[in-house]
């Protein structure tokens, strides 16, 4: 478990060694807790006066929310990323629960990792940026929610190129591998559907300011969060009907194949048929009857009998051909 703690006003910032005591200083205090142990996390969350069941929901996999207490706002996000998953290849959608508890002069974080979006916004404090510094906890808040949610757009480029590709493919020469890709894809998109849709109804709540904690002038920011999610959700629905278009596609390519492979084996099956039967009627040569066929004494019979079938099967190459059947 790692815990840093700067404290920043218009002045600057500083480091702080004790998060507990940092709280009550002047100006806005962050403490950030990554790769929490749970025994020290609930030391630190004592200290800060949060809830068991808060602490609890940012340790398990629960979808994003956003809880008002007393004296401060819970909100659960999550970071996500497209990394390799267990199957060689295939990319899957790894997303980590970000806890951010904010109140009056106030921020503590938790991360199970390391997320780069709050790396981001921690390096900006850093660096002494004037709208972080003056700005309080909440707007805070936003900037590493916002980060988070930006993240978001990356995934779903990234899903956009593998469409195009599966698109590309289905329409030039369809693999053997390509409606497990397609799957895969749309298994993609469903978990970043699963995702966006709480989120966005979280921050909705932030946005309309229904928190105390939220002060006004923040508002309009987590309101620009609040669109960001709703386009992101208007691509995902978007990128879905592309997935299930280009499946529907290989589908039928599929489909097509397997019928022309049929009206093959059919035009076949249907020229090989007289011929058969006809060899097999000459195969029935009853020797020493008087019901024989009179052929069979002809010499000229064979010669006759295989110029006919071969004249049979001309005439129906030709017909099936007349009938772009081959």
């Amino acid at each position: 478990m790692t815990v840093e703690t700067v404290v920043f006003d218009s002045e600057g910032y500083d480091e702080r060694a004790d998060p507990v005591d940092a709280r009550d200083d002047p100006g806005t205090t962050w403490v950030r807790v990554v790769d929490p142990d749970e025994d020290a996390l609930d030391d630190l969350a004592h200290g800060y006066g949060l809830h068991a069941l808060e602490v609890e929901d940012v340790l398990g996999d629960v979808r994003p929310k956003v809880e008002e207490f007393d004296d401060h706002t819970f909100v659960l996000v999550k970071a996500a990323s497209l990394r390799k998953g267990d199957v060689a290849f295939v990319d899957e959608l790894r997303a980590l629960p970000v806890g951010f508890f904010f109140g009056d002069g106030w921020l503590l974080t938790v991360e199970p990792e390391r997320v780069a979006a709050l790396d981001a916004v921690w390096e900006r404090v850093a660096r002494e940026d004037t709208r972080l510094l003056t700005n309080g906890s909440d707007f805070t808040a936003y900037r590493g929610i916002d980060r988070v949610v930006d993240d978001y757009y990356d995934i779903l480029d990234d899903i956009e190129d593998d469409i195009e590709a599966v698109e590309n493919e289905v329409t030039e020469a369809a693999g053997d591998d390509l409606l497990d890709r397609i799957n895969e894809l749309r298994r993609d998109l469903l978990s970043v559907r699963r995702l966006l849709w709480p989120t966005r109804d979280a921050v909705g709540v932030l946005a309309r300011g229904d928190p105390a904690h939220v002060q006004p002038s923040t508002e309009k920011y987590y309101r620009d969060v609040y669109d960001h999610l709703v386009q992101l959700v208007d691509l995902t629905e978007t990128y879905r009907d592309l997935a299930s278009g280009a499946r529907d596609i290989y589908l039928n390519a599929l489909s097509m194949s397997t019928n022309d492979v049929m009206k093959t084996l059919t035009v076949v099956a249907t020229i090989i048929l007289p011929l058969t039967f006809v060899a097999g009627v000459y195969g029935m040569n009853f020797s020493d009857s008087p019901l024989n066929m009179p052929e069979l004494e002809w010499a000229y019979g064979y010669p006759a009998v295989m110029l006919g079938m071969g004249v049979t099967a001309v005439v129906l190459v030709a017909y099936f051909r007349r009938e772009s059947w081959l």
